[in-house]
């Protein structure tokens, strides 16, 4: 496998590797971490930005629910950003689209956010929108039977698509025996059962520092800012909220589980586990994974053509996982091949030739993806919560340039095992030999 690369390009990451380095000391200082009674506040100042973006994110996610109420934070968030008692419906909706603002809640695995995007002229009238919403939500009748109908309407499409499908039988299997067997968006059950009484008591138990985080990115002075929040959150209780450590998923031995459906083609993912954020291994297996996409690719589709978008990619949780991905009617030959490029990634060393283009790969990808204030806010608050800390994001392509050959060999032998597979498809057409790599 090959990374090719025009020779402006090349010449850019090569300018661009002094440039990264001295840019992490030079965003560290822009950053401003302080404390308001309990609450975390990271404020990173972006000069000449014309937008604002904030998160205030709420810690613990899905340990914080259970089976019988699971989705309950996301319902809660999702509603309380509906309306607010300074703020009603229709006010709220005239002053957003006055404003070009933007504000939205929703809960996921590791932590739940209430998010903020405006432009900096107009971010003084959304703060207090924002803190409105957050601190004092109407949760009226009809805006709570709006959200719960939108959730559940989702829910019940879950399985339309084939790959929906394949996503719910994933997380049913994976996640078994774990917390992240309580769904962040809930069922169907729960939603139904969950009145708005339970998120009156839920939001109540949110209002405290020590469950709250936030994250403002924008072209404000700090000293302004620190006023502002304390102005908002200064008076809520610090509580004393304790979260717990999220176990790590261990697979023991390959599975196969298979959903019967009548399909052109067999839908296969097969999960592995894989290093958190914190985790040191986490940037040696980001490269592998990158290089077992890139093999998989040209080894199923463009070599055989087997499938039209064979994939392999790793997720970003606090308990963490990888997985292959394809779907294609031969089923057996498209997951044979990728098997034997997993094996050759866990019992050889990769090539320099296939390794010299990784560091530039992320170079160009890691400043797509932080193009945004709002999607600096998600990453600084990411390593804030399940990452080690917010001054972690600021060195990772630092970290990726350090992987080496021999550490990819290493993260594939370790993680690349025991892989789970989940099917929607033909159970006929699956050799369960073949994927239980027998």
């Amino acid at each position: 496998m090959k990374f090719i690369f025009s020779a402006f390009l090349l010449l850019a990451i090569a300018c661009a590797g002094y440039a990264q380095t001295s840019a992490a000391g030079a965003s560290d200082k822009l950053v401003t971490e302080f404390d308001v009674n309990g609450l975390k506040v990271i404020f990173k100042r972006r000069p000449s930005s014309p937008t604002v973006s904030a998160g205030l994110f709420t810690r613990g996610g899905v340990k914080n629910q259970t089976l019988a109420n699971a989705g309950i934070e996301n319902l809660t968030l999702s509603t309380a950003t509906e309306a607010s008692q300074k703020f009603p419906r229709e006010l709220l909706r005239k002053e957003l689209a006055r404003t070009g603002s933007t504000i939205s809640g929703g809960s996921g695995y590791d932590f739940g956010v209430v998010s903020l995007s405006s432009t900096r002229q107009n971010f003084d009238r959304t703060w207090d929108i924002f803190t409105d919403l957050f601190l004092n939500p109407a949760f009226t009748n009809e805006d709570f039977n709006l959200v719960r109908e939108r959730i559940l309407t989702g829910l019940r499409n879950q399985t339309v698509s084939p790959d929906s499908s394949l996503g719910v039988l994933e997380d049913k299997i994976i996640y078994a025996d774990h917390p992240y067997a309580v769904e962040a968006s809930g069922t169907i059950e729960t939603i139904g059962k969950l009145k708005i009484e339970d998120l009156r008591a839920y939001h109540k138990n949110l209002l405290q520092t020590s469950r709250l985080l936030l994250v403002i990115v924008g072209d404000l002075d700090p000293q302004t800012v620190q006023k502002q929040v304390a102005a908002s959150f200064g008076k809520l209780p610090r509580g004393d909220y304790k979260e717990s450590p999220t176990p790590k998923i261990n697979f023991a031995a390959p599975t196969l589980d298979v959903t019967s459906r009548a399909l052109p083609t067999n839908y296969v993912k097969g999960v592995f586990a894989a290093p958190s954020m914190s985790d040191p291994d986490y940037y040696a297996m980001r490269v592998a994974m990158t290089i077992l996409q890139s093999r998989v690719y040209q080894e199923v589709r463009t070599k055989r053509n087997l499938s039209y978008a064979p994939n392999a990619e790793m997720g970003d949780n606090a308990a963490n996982t990888a997985n292959i991905y394809v779907t294609a009617v031969d089923a057996n030959q498209a997951v044979s091949v990728m098997l034997r490029e997993v094996e050759a990634m866990r019992n050889a060393t990769v090539e320099e030739e296939g390794f010299t283009g990784v560091p530039g790969y992320f170079l160009t990808t890691y400043y797509i993806n932080q193009e945004t204030n709002a999607a600096q806010v998600a990453e600084l608050a990411r390593y804030e919560l399940i990452g080690g800390g917010w001054r972690n994001s600021l060195v990772f392509l630092d970290k990726i340039r350090q992987v080496k050959p021999e550490d990819i060999k290493a993260v594939a032998d370790k993680y690349m095992k025991n892989i789970r597979f989940v099917v929607v498809g033909n159970p006929e057409a699956i050799n369960r030999n073949t994927f239980l790599q027998k």
